[in-house]
């Protein structure tokens, strides 16, 4: 495997890093925290399986449509007042799903938060691709997908621990009071981000945004991310209800689970980001898929035993489903050109959002229940279609791999912020 210079980061990207890092751990709890209440949603509102795929995929659709009706703006503006715009929404949002009072006001409120909420992380990718060169990139994934781990060793417990005291509804409120406070950082810190204007375009937003999307090798990253989104989304919703119903997890012990996998991955991710940028990246995403099927299977397939061996399972299984997000999404960022990176980043977002969507609602009629108290059916076979749309994805990643590869060589040098 190849080995590369580690390019050093300057103190304002360490900056920007940590700020977008924040920002993505709310983005992140607010989508996250979803499956861990899970149970406590569907025992709460005495809904179906079915109707909390609904729930958790109104979000996604809502998210990949906003993405796809914004993408032909996504270069026409200042990055950082564009993050700022539909960060407000997202809070607004979140308000929103802390107040509502029955199922169909929370169906509403997870479509307006989607609506915002889904366009941040691929303005975030906009922002990191213009700031940091392809040998950083690797590093700076690691620690923003930090947001991952950090939800769940900081994040879930938490809100576990206030839906349980207040309602299920608490945990989203903390989030509003948690972003309103970095949403006025991110106005102090944050400098504008306008090279990509420079670089002037005739195109309308509309012909800006088929443009992007009818580019054929852009259509080879949106394909091999639609994938990977669907084998990262299908499991997750039902990953508490699945504990606490099948393996007999105690709602009290759930919150252990989640916050020794967010540790792990606290400590993996920046390892993964740090590798990423030493050896090939698709060796490393190719691996870590094959790991994350090993471990999908046999958890799925779980029958009721300990506590820690359940979480040893759990980790091992996350860090391969987290070890395949970091090189894949550095190397689909080499792919756009930087005046269509705003375009092509919305729109990959969109579909990993509606892919992820699709998942969840799939998922939701794959999995069965008899009552609310009842053991899910049919998780097993959610493991075997997740496993086979991972093994499936390796093959798109790796023609990712080459347009990046050609890209690298023929494209002119970009320095770094």
């Amino acid at each position: 495997m190849k080995q590369a210079n580690i390019i050093p980061l300057s103190s304002y990207q360490k900056s920007v890093i940590a700020l977008l890092a924040i920002t993505q751990f709310t983005i992140v709890l607010d989508f996250m925290v979803m499956s861990p209440l899970g149970d406590l949603l569907m025992k709460s509102l005495v809904i179906t399986p079915s109707q909390f795929g609904l729930v958790v995929s109104s979000y996604a659709f809502s998210a990949g449509i906003s993405g796809l009706l914004t993408a032909g703006f996504a270069d026409k503006f200042d990055r950082k007042r564009l993050l700022l715009f539909f960060y407000i929404g997202f809070i607004i949002g979140t308000l929103f799903c802390g107040l509502a009072p029955t199922y169909e006001a929370l169906v509403a409120a997870r479509i307006f938060t989607g609506i915002f909420g889904g366009v941040i992380g691929s303005i975030s990718m906009a922002i990191i691709t213009d700031i940091f060169s392809l040998e950083q990139r690797g590093r700076v994934m690691g620690f923003v997908q930090m947001g991952f781990g950090a939800s769940q060793v900081l994040g879930i417990p938490i809100s576990l621990y206030l839906a349980t005291l207040w309602g299920w509804q608490s945990p989203f409120l903390m989030i509003v009071g948690f972003s309103t406070v970095l949403a006025l950082i991110i106005m102090r810190v944050l400098k504008p981000i306008t090279q990509h204007l420079k670089l002037k375009t005739e195109r309308k937003a509309l012909a800006h945004l088929v443009h992007t999307i009818t580019q054929k090798h852009y259509q080879t990253a949106f394909l091999a991310t639609a994938l990977l989104s669907i084998g990262g989304f299908m499991m997750m919703p039902f990953g508490s209800a699945f504990a606490v119903n099948n393996l007999e997890v105690s709602q009290q012990q759930l919150p252990i689970i989640f916050m020794v996998s967010g540790i792990s991955s606290l400590i993996v991710m920046p390892m993964i980001g740090r590798l990423s940028d030493k050896i090939e990246k698709f060796s490393l995403f190719a691996f870590a898929s094959v790991w994350m099927v090993v471990m999908v299977l046999i958890y799925t397939n779980l029958p009721v035993v300990p506590l820690w061996v359940i979480i040893i399972f759990n980790v091992l299984m996350m860090m391969g489903i987290m070890s395949r997000m970091v090189p894949a999404t550095t190397l689909t960022s080499a792919i756009p050109k930087m005046q269509d990176r705003g375009a092509f980043m919305s729109i990959n977002s969109s579909l990993q959002q509606i892919a992820g969507g699709i998942a969840s609602f799939v998922a939701g009629l794959i999995v069965v229940q008899k009552d609310n108290f009842s053991p899910l059916q049919n998780y097993d076979v959610l493991g075997i279609v997740v496993s086979v749309v991972s093994l499936s994805c390796i093959y798109m990643v790796y023609r990712v791999n080459k347009l990046a590869k050609k890209n690298a060589a023929s494209a002119p040098k970009e320095q770094p912020v």
